[in-house]
């Protein structure tokens, strides 16, 4: 079939690969530079679509398709001490003054770890199906590696053991960036071992959880551990060194790949994928060839090594668009073997996608649409099928798509019970992963970020995300208006 075509800013419709997509590497450096910008932050609205796509009144979803919510365990569990928890690196951050905005620490966060059996009881009565979270690797193995903390372990065999009875299925996440804190003491993800004691680790849950027919994720956005945590100083352990970053970059996908071949050899129920945020880019007039070489600095450097095992050969150098790294350096890392490990086939790909981005010639990001309170984020739904249907196109063998992510934070640090923005949002990202899957897209899961507001990195609970409102004084759950809708959309497998 013909690529879709999109339009840039000023001129007139280009072809599919022009638009091109990336990782998370883009929104850090984004997220940065909204930091530092004073100019108010318009909410986001629908926008009308490039090609004047209209949605239809209802758009259905296949039979079996899987309707759940997200979360990660820094982000809701607290407990950070309890039961045989290490400190991992967002431990240490939080300690560290002037890190987080409003100075507050992943403890007790939305107190999930204690409070996991009425939670789940709430994903049931909004009539969710699945329910992706993460495992703390702190509690797991405390120093990294060595001993198992069996407490830990015990822990989410409870929390899976509930979702089953429950009828929820579990979608779990092995690394959503809470490293331990005695392996960035011995270089954290800048060392090639952490790779290896990543393996030994997922091999643990593995193990521990082969009998449970679920959806395994390795690494979460390893993109934005990279850029915004190594590269950058936004993340743990804010570094900010760039080839620290592209040693991450190599590491933790070396790690993935690991992990896939320790799941094949454990012989897990289930299928296992990686979790990366993409997004389209949208060159402004003239800046097609800084837009290519963010394609391949931002989507694929990550993208191309899982599926295709290769690295794309314009990541890195001085050119518009590229990243300004020690290309020598970053290609020492790559050892015989490396690319086929990290290309281990997977039996899913799950995509983070929650807005776009716009380039110059000379490479400075542009605003394109309007930006949710987040800053980063400029909300385009449309971006949302374009990304779907262009992984389909360029990547023959492409697995089977999950969306693990997907939502947008409330204008109001209070969060709201009745947030219109967000449901908007929810419904017009809906129809254009509907609309991909008309197309042929072989999308099965969708996942709402997020469940609950909880920590939102060094925003801290300042910034709300959830469909389900956190009164961090009391820990009551009230579910908002979109949860309230969603469990609709749920109900009828369709959107309207």
């Amino acid at each position: 079939m013909d690529q879709p075509t999109v339009r840039t800013t000023d001129g007139p419709p280009i072809a599919r690969r022009t638009v091109l997509e990336m990782g998370c590497g883009l929104v850090g450096l984004g997220l940065l530079a909204a930091c530092s910008d004073d100019a108010p932050l318009p909410a986001p609205t629908p926008t009308a679509t490039p090609t004047g796509w209209v949605a239809p009144a209802s758009m259905s979803f296949p039979d079996g398709f899987v309707w759940g919510a997200a979360t990660s365990a820094f982000q809701v569990e607290g407990s950070t001490t309890a039961d045989g928890r290490g400190p991992s690196i967002w431990d240490t951050f939080c300690a560290q003054p002037g890190r987080i905005d409003d100075g507050s620490t992943g403890d007790p966060a939305a107190d999930q770890y204690v409070r996991w059996e009425s939670d789940l009881d709430l994903m049931v009565g909004l009539g969710l199906q699945a329910y992706r979270f993460s495992v703390s690797w702190p509690r797991i193995v405390p120093e990294g590696s060595g001993p198992v903390n069996q407490k830990g372990v015990d822990h989410y065999r409870r929390l899976v053991d509930g979702m089953l009875d429950r009828g929820l299925h579990p979608a779990i996440t092995l690394y959503h960036w809470d490293l331990p804190q005695p392996l960035q003491d011995a270089g954290g993800w800048v060392n090639r071992d952490t790779a290896d004691r990543f393996a030994e680790y997922a091999a643990v849950m593995f193990e521990a959880l082969r009998d449970v027919e679920a959806t395994w994720l390795t690494i979460n956005e390893p993109k934005t551990t990279a850029m915004v945590g190594y590269a950058g100083t936004e993340h743990a352990p804010g570094l900010g060194d760039l080839d620290a970053g592209m040693a991450s970059v190599h590491h933790q996908l070396l790690a993935h790949g690991k992990a896939v071949r320790a799941f094949r050899s454990v012989g897990g129920a289930g299928g296992i994928g990686i979790a990366l945020n993409l997004m389209p880019v949208y060159p402004a007039e003239g800046a097609e060839q800084a837009a290519r070489h963010l394609d391949a600095a931002e989507n694929r450097l990550y993208l191309d090594p899982v599926l295709l095992g290769t690295y794309p050969d314009d990541a890195v150098g001085d050119l518009p668009g590229q990243l300004g790294a020690d290309r020598d350096a970053f290609e020492a890392l790559v050892l015989d073997d490396d690319l086929e490990v990290i290309s281990s086939p997977c039996d899913v790909l799950a995509v983070q996608y929650y807005g776009v981005a716009g380039i110059d010639k000379g490479g400075s990001w542009l605003q394109l649409y309007p930006r949710s309170p987040a800053g980063w984020q400029q909300v385009h739904a449309e971006g949302l099928y374009e990304t779907l249907v262009g992984l389909r196109a360029d990547y023959p063998d492409l697995p089977p798509l999950v969306i693990s992510e997907n939502g947008t934070p409330d204008p109001d640090p209070q969060g709201q019970i009745d947030d219109p923005v967000r449901l908007e949002f929810l419904r017009t990202h809906l129809q254009q992963a509907a609309r991909a899957v008309d197309e042929g897209v072989d999308l099965r899961q969708y996942y709402a970020w997020s469940l609950l507001d909880n920590f939102e990195w060094a925003r801290g609970m300042a910034q709300r995300w959830g469909i389900v409102h956190v009164d961090f004084d009391t820990q009551e759950r009230t579910p908002k208006a979109s949860a309230r809708w969603y469990a609709g959309v749920v109900a009828a497998n369709a959107v309207a």
